[in-house]
């Protein structure tokens, strides 16, 4: 944010809320907008005075509030303010000329002339032939001989209300709407008509009537549609847009009905107001509670009875506004809005309810706010009701305490003296989503270890494929079920409610949330009608509960249970089947076949659909998002496989702890392999005949000695000499083993020298590595010695790095990455298919893998602001889209296993990283700064690589798939995401399949050797051997100044290369150049200039390639 987003216009709104308050009446149009322009152009020095010292107070308070907590953090609190300059709209430019448009509008409906009674057929008949524009009645239409007629008069009032006047607007990207509410006078009404629909009838007639009228007038001047206010068709609204083309705003005008026109208590909750038409007895045997139609014709009653009492709310609590707009911006950033579709949990439901929770009188066992409350103190109270007040269990009923209210799904928030539930546009699933976010922010604001602002204001969490763990379509379909109670539901509702009940009841706690969205609400010309354009398609969104969504087996009660067990059988149909089981007991029961937790989901959805369906219906349900884990190899018999490998290892540790003859008794053997921590992209392959490709590392670790030598070349050989003495002992006690010794890092003699490999004739291979931790002491002693030459300091400085790596860090990684592993086996899926992810974009091999598993387990430690993931796709996506937001060069990555980090450490942390960009600007050796609990420096596994241009290209394939899935949504091909380009590169070398059929799958080939043929050299040579990886290392010694490679791991079929743009460029000829170079073409310069010899170079590689290179493709050649 910038720091001039401070300078900001602000307006003053104490006399207009004044004035409107103490008339008992809304501001008359022409003078709420002019005052405020007149105040903004010669403010009283009176008037700023006192604005001045309230606003001082209010600051102050505010002050002592953060000294106390209140923001946890100082940084978080500068980080509100700063939200709060830069969300304000600038009201003169966004709303240029507002005032005279409004004013246009305004005659213009005063304007329009009376009209007599007339039937209500004929009215509506005579109005599409005058005018063409067609009524917006609802459903169910009016019929033809209703006796009741309908006319046009006056207005009673035209005000402006809502968020423009109150200033609680926000920029936005969407259209900006202003509220112009047209008060219908009563002498258009009777007294009964709030019965079958009369009011809802007369008030779309009166708005179509004004809309022709408005439209035959100033046609020229504004474009004049149809839409229904969030969403309810009972509430058509007229939208006038200005046809100024820099117009960026809209006005609606919304009838509504005088606050006495009929007796509120009439309308509450309980109450039937919608009788059994003729004809019809026999489909709606008694009168059922019309809860729904009474609120949406008590909220059309109390438009300036909220107005009135949300400006005199403003006036009376400093902060409401601003936590109205702090409010605004956490819904709008989670996807909820006042609209059906977007929950029917808005602004005005957020204000309305906050202002009664400041007003007093609240029920016992409710959170009330208070007046003192500063604007965010304010903001987290209310989230604090939301969460810990279940509504649905316990309404809300102001000041009475019986009214009335029938049991049911939906909340109530009752608002006795409007007689009004504010609540009435929710669904049950969008109120538990609506108490889920609560609850999930609020941890988020006692976590004062992160900062999470970002995530609670900044970040739009409402993508439903990073939200859920599985989401589906469905079409209700030509099979259409009879709404049985006397409320007004359509029959897209009506679907929603009955699929949520079949899911709910169906899938039981295999989910922890079901959510349905609807289609949106839709807006229409004034001359067509709204019925030409309906979707009957609805989204299904779950959240999967891990501990139960995989079960195979669903218990129902018991057959001695009669009355339950014949409605179990009901619904589940032949599905139910009686079982005993061993304690004897005889249960219905439910049995699904086994597979995937999307396989399972789904067969459980489609029987249940199909069930209570049809047959179409359910082969139209659309599964969207899911299946990323069938990109992975053998999937389904992965973790038999690493387990496996599991026992193997501990079949190794216990033939090694009971081998006598040794020196030194064994303190540890530590599994330090992504094959032993369940995190390899392909899951390890063996099995007699056919050994493991990849041996799996272990280190082992004696009991301390003082035998061991003070010299670190001598401590090398010891070593060695430990691991023979191992495979000697372990070949002879077990003819099973074959061991062989290798070595490594020859021309380093400051590192580990030597290794062990133990090679079953079963398949498991495991590579041994001695742990001396006297070398530690050696190095560091080196490092300290001033009289030591720099360059010998500088291979201790490495040789110290990558000793405290494998060591030290490596086992605690892995044991913790196992253990996280094994409590969420979703998180070794999803490391393996981030690490897939990278290696089909060939940059796996440029970050180490422990940087990959700490950068997954974030996602699902510190899951915020969304849920732990459930699924694999989730867990994928949520790790891409903070590879995309996350700001490496200023955040340090900080993976907290044991949930033991203080503010301290995570300090310490941040100051790491800001020391390492002073000393290291350029960023050459420390681009990614991973800390964990394990390793507070962060550079364990992050000193050197990747470089900046790889974290950059890492970023950028992370924004690109983030906007793919942002704008594909829920049409989302999974392919897309794993599909790199060929063309950004400069050469490409495409390797003999020779060498890569078997790589491909990383396994070796299968064979018909028996076991005399595995002790032939011939096969153990091939365990641990990589031609194609030895020949890349290869590339990267001669070639790493000069050129970055790329390689795609697993099918191993090409390298890719980029020049190092600076070697590009001509230069002078010098003696002492590191490669090869050739005469710039076309020189017309005196001093001979040269440039890199791309072609020998190229010439030289595939000439080291050998058979491995089939041929080199340059990016020229690939343009041609």
């Amino acid at each position: 944010m910038s720091p001039s987003a401070s300078k900001r216009r602000k307006l003053d709104l104490q006399n207009d809320i004044k004035n409107k308050h103490e008339s008992h009446s809304s501001v008359g149009l022409n003078d709420s907008i002019r005052k405020n322009q007149d105040h903004s152009k010669s403010p009283s020095p009176e008037r700023d005075f006192k604005k001045i010292h309230s606003k001082q107070r209010h600051d102050s308070r505010e002050n002592l509030q953060f000294i106390g907590g209140e923001y946890g953090t100082s940084l978080f609190k500068l980080q509100v303010d700063e939200l709060m300059r830069e969300i304000e709209p600038s009201y003169e430019k966004k709303f240029r000329g507002v005032e005279d448009i409004l004013d246009q509008l305004k005659s213009l409906i005063e304007k329009a002339e009376p009209q007599e009674l007339q039937s209500i057929s004929d009215a509506s008949r005579l109005l599409q032939k005058s005018y063409g524009v067609t009524v917006p009645y609802p459903n169910p239409k009016p019929d033809k001989d209703l006796a009741y007629k309908v006319t046009f008069a006056k207005p009673t009032s035209i005000n402006v209300v809502g968020s423009y006047i109150l200033k609680t607007m926000t920029k936005s990207k969407s259209v900006l709407s202003i509220d112009m509410i047209v008060v219908m006078p009563q002498s258009i009404f009777q007294s009964k008509d709030y019965l079958n629909y009369r009011y809802f009838y007369k008030r779309a007639y009166y708005l179509a009537y004004l809309a022709a009228k408005l439209e035959s007038s100033s046609k020229e001047r504004f474009e004049y549609n149809f839409e229904h206010l969030h969403g309810n068709e009972l509430h058509p609204i007229l939208i006038a847009r200005p046809k100024i083309m820099s117009t960026t705003y809209q006005i609606r005008i919304i009838p509504a009905a005088p606050e006495t026109l009929f007796p509120l208590p009439k309308l509450r909750p309980s109450r039937n107001s919608v009788r059994p038409r003729k004809g019809n007895d026999s489909e709606i045997k008694e009168l059922t509670s019309t809860p729904f139609y009474n609120s949406s014709l008590t909220s059309d009653c109390n438009i300036e009875s909220y107005f009135k009492f949300l400006h005199a709310t403003s006036k009376n609590a400093t902060g409401f506004k601003d936590a109205c707009i702090l409010g605004r911006i956490w819904l709008r950033q989670r996807g909820f809005d006042g609209s059906i579709r977007g929950g029917g949990f808005g602004h005005f439901e957020w204000a309305a309810m906050s202002a009664i929770l400041l007003k007093g009188g609240i029920p016992k066992d409710f959170l009330a706010l208070s007046s003192g409350y500063s604007s965010f103190q304010m903001f987290r109270s209310f989230l604090q009701f939301l969460s810990k007040s279940d509504l649905t269990i316990k309404p809300f009923v102001l000041n009475k305490n019986e009214i009335g209210i029938q049991k049911s799904n939906t909340p109530i928030f009752y608002d006795s003296p409007r007689e009004h539930n504010i609540l009435f546009k929710m669904s049950p699933w969008s109120y538990k989503l609506l108490r889920l976010e609560a609850k999930t922010t609020l941890d988020m604001l006692s976590d004062n270890n992160i900062d999470h602002f970002d995530s609670i204001f900044i970040t739009k969490i409402s993508q439903p494929l990073l939200r859920f763990d599985y989401v589906f379509s469905i079409s209700q379909g030509s099979q259409k079920f009879q709404n049985t109670c006397a409320d007004h539901v359509p029959e897209i509702k009506n679907f929603s409610n009955r699929l949520y009940r079949v899911l709910e009841k169906g899938l039981k706690d295999r989910v922890k949330l079901i959510y349905i969205k609807e289609h949106p609400s839709i807006t229409w010309p004034i001359k067509s009608s709204a019925s030409s354009i309906v979707d009957e398609s609805v989204t299904v969104s779950v959240l999967f509960d891990p501990v139960n969504v995989n079960r195979l087996v669903d218990y129902g009660p018991s057959a001695e249970e009669d009355i339950e067990s014949a409605e179990f059988r009901k619904f589940w149909g032949q599905k139910a089947e009686l079982r005993r089981f061993k304690d004897g007991s005889i249960l219905e029961t439910l049995v699904w076949p086994a597979g995937s937790t999307q396989s399972i989901f789904e067969t459980i959805v489609l029987y249940l659909v199909e069930r209570h369906w049809d047959l179409k219906t359910a082969k139209n349900i659309k599964f969207m998002g899911g299946g990323m884990e069938n990109l992975l190899p053998d999937l389904a018999i992965d973790q038999n496989q690493y387990n496996a490998l599991q026992d193997a290892f501990k079949s190794l540790e216990v033939q090694i702890r009971s081998l006598e003859g040794l020196p030194l008794q064994v303190k540890h053997l530590s599994a330090v392999d992504p094959q032993l921590r369940y995190t390899s992209i392909l899951s390890p392959s063996f099995g007699p005949g056919r050994p493991m490709n990849r041996p799996a590392d272990v280190l082992i670790e004696f009991e301390g000695s003082g035998k061991w030598p003070d010299d670190l070349t001598a401590i090398q050989r010891v070593k060695a000499s430990f691991l023979l003495r191992i495979g000697k002992l372990l070949e002879e006690t077990n003819k099973n083993i074959k061991p062989r010794l290798g070595l490594e890092n020859e021309n380093q003699y400051l590192q580990n020298c030597s290794f062990l490999d133990v090679i079953y004739l079963d398949g498991p291979v495991f590579r041994l590595r001695v742990h001396c931790d006297k070398e530690q002491t050696i190095l560091e002693r080196q490092i300290k010695n001033k009289s030591t030459e720099r360059h010998l300091r500088d291979e201790a400085v490495l040789a110290l790095s990558a000793y405290k790596r494998h060591y030290v860090q490596l086992p605690l990684l892995t044991q913790s990455i196992s253990i996280h592993c094994t409590r969420s086996p979703l998180l070794s899926s999803s490391i393996r298919l981030v690490k897939l992810w990278l290696n089909h974009h060939m940059l796996c091999r440029h970050f180490s893998e422990e940087i990959i598993e700490m950068i997954v387990a974030r996602t699902f430690l510190k899951p915020h602001p969304w849920q732990t993931p459930s699924s694999i796709t989730t867990a994928f996506l949520r790790t891409i889209f903070f590879l995309a937001k996350w700001d490496w060069r200023t955040t340090p990555l900080i993976v907290d296993f044991n949930n033991i980090l203080t503010n301290v450490q995570i300090g310490s942390i941040n100051t790491q990283l800001e020391a390492w960009r002073k000393i290291d600007p350029a960023l050459n050796r420390t681009v990614l700064l991973v800390a964990s609990n394990h390793d507070l420096s962060g550079t364990a596994f992050s000193a050197y690589n990747p470089s900046k241009m790889i974290a950059a290209r890492m970023t950028a394939l992370a924004r690109s798939a983030s906007n793919i899935v942002k704008d594909m949504e829920y049409e989302l091909d999974n392919k897309l995401l794993f599909t790199t380009s060929l063309i950004e590169y400069d050469f490409v070398i495409y390797l003999s399949d020779k060498y890569t059929s078997n790589y491909q799958k990383g396994k070796s080939s299968k064979v018909t050797l028996k076991n005399l043929d595995l002790q032939s050299e011939k096969i153990l040579k091939k365990v641990g051997y990589h031609p194609i990886q030895l020949y890349l290392k290869e590339l990267e010694t001669l070639y790493s100044n000069t050129i970055i490679f790329f390689h795609e791991m697993l099918t191993g079929s090409l390298i890719a290369g980029l020049w190092d743009p600076q070697f590009l460029q001509p230069r002078s000829f010098k003696v002492n150049l590191s490669y090869s170079t050739c005469v710039r073409e076309n020189n017309e310069e005196p001093g001979a200039e040269v440039v890199i010899n791309q072609a020998s170079i190229l010439a030289e590689i595939a000439r080291l390639g050998g058979d491995l290179v089939s041929k080199i493709v340059t990016q020229k050649s690939q343009k041609e």
